[in-house]
């Protein structure tokens, strides 16, 4: 290979002819600047500290929820960040509504061109006495969700030929835990769709991955928190020994939001702090 320092590029040479590799700044392969980014259920927790942590790689961030009091909070502490935020406020479980937002968007403000679909919610209660209407919504918040809005925005994505989407799943998309049954089917289904969107999108130039957190100290886990005996267990489970925080979640937010994962497709990235590698 002969480096020509004037381009950046590599030049072919004897066993390698035919071959060009273009040479990117690594700081612009993660820049996000230029772009605008919806995040479902952002007005706390994990959704606030991805949208947070978007804006800091230069993201103009849409920022969701149902409670519009709860969201116009959000909004003002992150316009006091200086970042530019919108806000969109829809029920992610309701198909039509979530296509009305994200086409009005689209046709009055531009282009969305990430999305992570983040909302979410939890419910423990043994199996045999799990509420089938608890059931249900699980499936609509968890599930159809992801769906819903994914559809809406990857149509407009489609049509320009590029976009990334994200879906937050779980440890709980591979493993089980006592209680939470319906949860992990969700997390399941989540990572499953995520590989049938990447399937069926990935020829229109979108890139449509996973995040798996495992155990984290958001609003979601306040109770298993606060329970003492979990968090014992928990730090002996985990290799790292606590909880995650977070904005450990930033990096592969940003890395899957990106030119640098460019040709990374219905990939589960696990940010568990070990607990799915160990027994």
């Amino acid at each position: 290979m002969v480096w020509a320092a004037t381009t950046g590029t590599f030049t072919p040479a004897n066993d390698f002819e035919g071959v060009h590799i273009t040479v990117f700044d690594a700081i612009s392969l993660f820049d996000l600047s230029g772009k605008k980014a919806l995040i479902t259920g952002s007005s706390q927790g994990i959704g606030f500290a991805l949208a947070k942590g978007l804006a800091s790689a230069g993201a103009a961030v849409i920022i969701n929820g149902r409670d519009v009091a709860k969201l116009e909070r959000a909004a003002k502490s992150l316009q006091g960040d200086g970042v530019e935020v919108h806000q969109l406020a829809f029920d992610a479980t309701d198909h039509a509504a979530v296509a009305a937002a994200v086409n009005g968007f689209e046709a009055t403000v531009g282009p969305i061109n990430i999305l992570i679909n983040n909302a979410g919610m939890q419910h423990r209660t043994p199996l045999e006495d799990f509420d089938p209407v608890m059931f249900e919504k699980l499936l609509a918040t968890n599930v159809s969700s992801v769906f819903n809005v994914g559809q809406a925005v990857a149509r407009h994505m489609i049509g320009r030929g590029q976009g990334k989407i994200i879906n937050i799943a779980s440890v709980q998309t591979l493993l089980a835990r006592p209680g939470i049954a319906p949860y992990t089917a969700t997390k399941g289904a989540v990572g499953n769709l995520t590989k049938g969107m990447a399937t069926d999108w990935a020829r229109h130039g979108l890139q449509v991955n996973a995040i798996a957190p495992g155990y984290f100290d958001t609003p979601l886990n306040a109770a298993l928190v606060a329970d003492d005996t979990f968090t014992e267990w928990l730090e002996k489970r985990t290799p790292a020994g606590r909880w995650g925080n977070v904005d450990e979640l930033v990096g592969a937010a940003i890395y899957l939001s990106a030119r640098a994962s460019s040709f990374v497709n219905g990939h589960i990235l696990y940010v568990d702090g070990g607990i799915t590698a160990s027994l």
